[in-house]
Parts: C-alpha cells; sequence; structure tokens
C-alpha cells in the first residue's frame, strides 16, 4: 500500500535554492545595509550546518566575524536583514531564476494522480515557501500541500523533529504513515526522529554527508517512482 502522505523538505529537496537562490539573496540584503560581509560558495556550504537564515546569521558573526561591533541592536539587525533577504529571494524566484530538481514535477503530479496527501516541512519562511511553489511549480501549487510548516512555526529547527511532528498532526497521521523526502544528514535526522521513513535526495552541497538510516539514497526524484514507495510506510 502507498504512504498516506509525502512530506517534503524544500532548499535542496525540491529545487537547488541554496547555493543562487538564498546565498544570492543574503549577500544582497548585506551589501544593501552597507555591510562587508560575502558569502562565497564554499562558507556558504559551511554554513548550511546551521538550521534557520537568522540561526545563521548569528552563527557566521559569532564564528567568523568577532570583530563585528554592530551599531544597532544585533537581533534588530537579524530581523532587518532576513526580512531584505527574503524580499531579494522572492526577485530572484519570480525572474524564473531557481528551477524545480530533475523529476519533482512528474513525482508530485503523479503523487496528486494517485491521491496521496503532500505536505511541507521547511526552516524557510512561509513566503519563500509560496513564492517558490508558484513560480516554479504552478500558479495553484500552494493549493497542492495539505500542510505547509515554514519558518517560526516551531522553536526548534531541525534536526530536532518538531517541525515533522506539526505536519503529522496536522495531516492526522503517523510517522510511519508516510515517507519524508530530505537533501540533507540533519533533515533526515529529524524526520527518522518523528518516526517517518526518508528518502534522500543528494546535492552538491550535502552528497558527503552522513546519511545513515535513510530508507533510499539517490541523485535525484527522476530515479525514484511512487509505487517504491509501498514497502517504506505502513499505509
Amino acid at each position: 500500500m502507498l504512504p498516506r502522505a509525502l512530506i517534503f523538505d524544500l532548499d535542496g529537496t525540491l529545487a537547488d535554492t541554496e547555493r543562487d537562490g538564498h546565498r544570492v539573496a543574503f549577500n544582497r540584503a548585506f551589501a544593501e545595509a552597507g555591510l562587508d560581509w560575502v558569502w562565497d560558495a564554499p562558507l556558504y556550504g559551511e554554513l548550511l550546518a546551521v538550521a534557520g537564515g537568522k540561526e545563521r546569521m548569528r552563527h557566521y558573526v559569532e564564528c567568523y566575524r568577532p570583530d563585528y561591533r554592530p551599531s544597532l541592536d544585533f537581533e534588530r539587525l537579524i530581523e532587518h536583514l532576513h526580512a531584505a533577504k527574503t524580499r531579494h529571494y522572492g526577485v530572484l524566484v519570480a525572474a524564473g531564476g531557481i528551477p524545480l530538481r530533475p523529476g519533482v514535477r512528474a513525482f508530485l503530479e503523479e503523487a496528486r494522480r494517485a491521491s496521496v496527501r503532500l505536505a511541507i516541512a521547511t526552516t524557510t519562511t512561509r513566503d519563500n515557501v509560496d513564492a517558490l511553489l508558484s513560480h516554479a511549480l504552478a500558479s495553484d501549487a500552494v493549493g497542492w500541500f495539505h500542510a505547509i510548516a515554514a519558518g517560526d512555526v516551531v522553536a526548534a529547527k531541525k534536526p530536532a523533529p518538531d517541525v515533522y511532528y506539526w505536519v503529522l498532526e496536522r495531516l492526522g497521521l503517523s510517522g510511519s504513515e508516510c515517507v519524508a523526502f530530505e537533501d540533507s544528514g540533519m533533515g533526515l535526522r529529524s524526520a527518522l526522529a518523528a518516526g517517518v521513513p526518508t528518502v534522500v535526495t543528494v546535492n552538491d552541497y550535502t552528497r558527503d554527508q552522513d546519511f545513515r538510516g535513510a530508507a533510499l539514497v539517490v541523485e535525484d526524484l527522476s530515479r525514484v517512482r511512487l509505487a517504491e514507495l509501498e514497502d517504506l510506510a505502513i499505509g
């Protein structure tokens, strides 16, 4: 029997948003604020070990820029930068600069035809979720998903399982009735801690991470068919 729901991470899983999306948007926000912070691709790969954009900026200042002394209240600055970054990210998405990863559209459409419910569990903001889905997938794609956990709906970010518990509660399902899709070891640990069997689709930032416990590890969703998930969940 097929799983009753599929729960997707967004950044790096549904689309390659990190290097050419969020990273670029962060750098534009920093420049706009007159900061000399520049996150190149290798540095951003290191920063991805921290979940959440606000948390990532705090970690960057603490570990990479101990010389920085903010003139404004630091938390107010972080909020301002994150809002600006979200705005710049939306411009990038609207311009079509962040396509879906291979196989994503066909896989989601196959699941919908099979009446398998869809959900999202991500740490990015809800505005970012809506922008990507509507511009990269379909104008009504937000309505394809029965539950969307985004941003700060839970206090503890991945690898804590809280975001998955939030989604499962709204779906009215147990973890064993679902299958999760993640791209990182941190996301995998989050899903497994909530009892959700997990498929990992690797990318350039994550392919060397520890994926022990994953039900399946593949390059992208073009390598996965819905029928392959029948033995992963108790539908």
